[in-house]
């Protein structure tokens, strides 16, 4: 225990060493944060037998060498706390802070996600989402970091886990490093991956290349001196490197091109850091003054980036023994993003001078991050800047089995329903995100964990098309209240049609236009007469209020009374019993009723209330109070199209009405209505504010939810008890 716990803190004293950059705070901080994760690991070992905490320490010194602020530091440190050791994010909340809790929570559920080699297709949205569900970008910085370390250290493992782990690598990791500009990281992960996939074909290759290198020694230091005293001629300022392409690009451009080790000519290459951006142009003045440039082999990377950040002049020269060899020409402020990338904003921060290109990067997303930093040198806005989606137009959630949906930006839980399938999305009753339970029209974000709630009785409601974002949960929706509006229309047109029946002393045929004998003719000259395909589709178009059901029930008693039926004495009794008799309307409202029969938004009709159906041309019944003016006006005019509709003994709602409420102006007058609408047991849905809101009065218009007329009395009773109501009303239209 000794030894090991000797080996954590000798690693830990070679941290602080690199973490020169922070305040004497900021590293009470970090070694505090240390501490929490030693305590947190102790008795916990790696696969090689070292303490697990050397771990999470060698990736505060990845995240140190990039000079991540404390926060990501500390966060480095506890990564593996909340998934390893039970640790809560509420305690990290309290003994660290949100900031660093936060990305500790973003790196607990990266961790849970895991990338499949069965699903390779997966692999561009795995990237996507993990990319959008780190809004803060230390997040995916940290990650790596950790994955770099794991691949260094992956030895000890077996070897069918090896190559899984440095699949997932190449996969995933590999391509976020290189969006992000991380260009060392990106190699090494590349190099180390490919070492562990094919470690036949990595040795023979490396071995090929320790042999070259051998052969070329001498060439390459002839090339670096005549290189250095030209520049030196020049009077300029420059660092030469040597370059050397690594194992996997070679292996890659033999695979792509067919080409045998022998005949892969930049394996070497050379790499000139100039001091200021115009010296790059220079420079290259000088290099091909010194050897003859290679026609069509020159790029210019400077005043065209590439999409991750990357910035250099790239041309290929013949060298002195006849072969080709590339440079590499960059300012120093363009190889520090070239190597750390999008890190690079903190390293930027100790050098004030390193801004010489930034007018060249503003049109690129990563360069266009060290123009704010120069602009603010503020981390926590430039942390802001970042919180966008790297992929704005998606959102990549995930199912609690941890399957992958895209979705659009602004994508609600239904439109993930109806994206696993239509019939979850049909019978979708409520929606948890990350285990909470959230209303259905909730935008969903990148990372979220999505489970849908079904219910065999749930079904869509049209209120959803306000909000959905998918073309195909709309269409899906639209079908489904289509299909169910035939549904309801269907069973209200045979109900309208017996009702106006029994008023003929007579009873709805059976069967269809397909029954044998006399009923099926009966059927059959019915629907010609009505210009429809079937009885059901007759039925419908009653129930839609495209036919009177009167007027069909007439044609039918004359059809039936030219083939000599008369109309039977009980039946039209009992029709006239029905008509006389509200509760034996045709239609009795609950308020369950579906698309097809609609309470009219004109008068609001609640239980109590003396109501009549109107039966549209072919958009169902609308229901209307008598004192209605709205209702009264298409009396007038289409009195045909009017039937009884009574309440329900037991309404199975809540019913919304409008109220006008005239209030004396003054501070707290809405507060002191809201009080009183809701002693009186209801709730206000939605509230309208005249404009003379300056005046000694104001007028409110209180949509209301209430039970029935008395209900609805009560809550207008207590209104004018308010010292701040002048009067309190329903609205009535005229």
């Amino acid at each position: 225990m000794t030894l090991a716990h000797d080996a954590a803190a000798a690693s830990f004293a070679a941290l602080t060493h690199k973490l020169d950059y922070l305040d004497e705070a900021d590293i009470r901080r970090v070694r505090e944060a240390y501490r929490f994760a030693d305590e947190a690991h102790l008795g916990q070992f790696r696969a090689s037998g070292e303490p697990y905490i050397t771990h999470p320490i060698a990736v505060a010194g990845l995240c140190a060498d990039w000079k991540l602020d404390a926060q990501a530091i500390m966060a480095a440190l506890m990564h593996d706390a909340m998934e390893d050791c039970g640790v809560t994010k509420i305690e990290l909340i309290e003994r660290f802070g949100a900031p660093t809790a936060e990305i500790v929570d973003g790196l607990t559920k990266l961790d849970k996600l895991h990338f499949s080699t069965k699903e390779e297709s997966q692999a561009e949205s795995f990237r996507k989402m993990l990319l959008a569900m780190a809004r803060d970008v230390r997040v995916i910085l940290i990650k790596l970091a950790d994955r770099l370390h794991n691949m260094r250290t992956m030895a000890a493992m077996v070897a069918h886990k090896r190559a899984r782990i440095a699949r997932e690598t190449l996969d995933i990791y590999v391509p976020i490093a290189h969006r992000l500009g991380l260009n060392q990281t990106y190699r090494e992960l590349q190099e180390l991956s490919f070492q562990y996939i094919n470690p036949w074909r990595y040795a023979v290759l490396a071995k090929a290349v320790k042999r070259t290198r051998g052969n070329r020694r001498d060439l390459v230091e002839r090339i670096r001196k005549e290189v250095e005293v030209a520049f030196g001629e020049a009077d300029m300022q420059v660092d030469v490197y040597g370059r050397e392409k690594t194992i996997f690009s070679i292996y890659n451009k033999m695979i792509e091109k067919g080409l045998s080790f022998a005949q892969v000519s930049d394996i070497f290459g050379f790499r000139i850091v100039a001091r200021e951006l115009l010296d790059c142009y220079r420079a290259l003045g000088v290099l091909h003054q010194l050897y003859k440039p290679l026609p069509g082999r020159f790029k210019d990377y400077i005043a065209i980036p590439k999409p991750n950040g990357y910035q250099s002049l790239h041309t290929t020269l013949i060298n002195p023994v006849g072969t080709a060899v590339e440079f590499q020409i960059r300012s120093q402020a363009m190889h520090t993003v070239a190597e750390k990338g999008i890190a690079a904003h903190w390293m930027y921060k100790e050098h004030e001078d390193a801004g010489e290109a930034s007018p060249q990067q503003g049109a690129v997303w990563l360069q266009s991050l060290i123009d704010i930093q120069h602009e603010t040198r503020d981390s926590a806005e430039f942390l802001e800047h970042l919180k966008i989606d790297l992929f704005p137009e998606s959102v990549y959630v995930l199912t609690p089995k941890s399957r992958i949906v895209a979705l659009p930006k602004g994508a609600t839980p239904v439109d993930f329903a109806y994206a696993i399938h239509s019939r979850v999305g049909d019978h979708c009753a409520s929606a948890k995100v990350n285990g909470a339970p959230v209303a259905l029209r909730t935008e969903l974000r990148s990372g979220d964990v999505v489970e849908i709630v079904t219910a065999q009785g749930a079904r869509p409601n049209p209120a959803w098309l306000n909000f959905v974002r998918t073309g195909r949960a709309r269409s899906k929706i639209r079908h489904y209240l289509k299909n169910m509006e035939a549904e309801e229309s269907l069973a209200l047109g045979e109900k309208l049609l017996t009702q106006a029946l029994r008023a003929e002393g007579l009873s709805l045929p059976p069967g269809n236009e397909d029954s044998e004998g006399d009923t099926g003719v009966l059927w059959q000259t019915l629907i010609r007469w009505g210009g429809n395909r079937s009885r059901d589709e007759l039925l419908v178009d009653i129930g839609l209020g495209r036919k009177i059901a009167q007027m069909v029930a007439k044609r039918l008693a004359q059809m039936r009374a030219e083939s000599g039926e008369r109309p039977d004495a009980v039946t039209l009794t009992l029709g006239r019993f029905e008509a006389d008799v509200p509760h034996q309307a045709a239609v009795v409202i609950d308020g369950n009723e579906g698309a097809t029969v609609r309470l009219a938004p004109c008068c609001c009709p609640v239980p109590g209330d003396r109501i009549a159906g109107y039966l549209g041309r072919g958009e169902g019944m609308v229901v209307h109070t008598h004192e209605c003016g709205v209702g009264r006006r298409l009396f007038e005019r289409d009195r045909e199209r009017w039937i009884d509709v009574s309440w329900s003994d037991e309404p199975a709602r809540m019913f919304e009405t409008v109220i006008k409420v005239l209030v004396t102006n003054g501070k707290g007058v809405l507060a002191q209505v809201a009080a009183a609408v809701s002693s009186a047991e209801t709730d206000i849905t939605h509230i309208e504010m005249g404009d003379e809101r300056l005046g000694e009065t104001a007028e409110l218009k209180l949509r209301l939810e209430v039970r029935d007329t008395d209900h609805l009395a009560e809550v207008i009773r207590t209104l004018k008890r308010c010292a701040v109501v002048l009067n309190a009303q329903r609205v009535v239209p005229h």
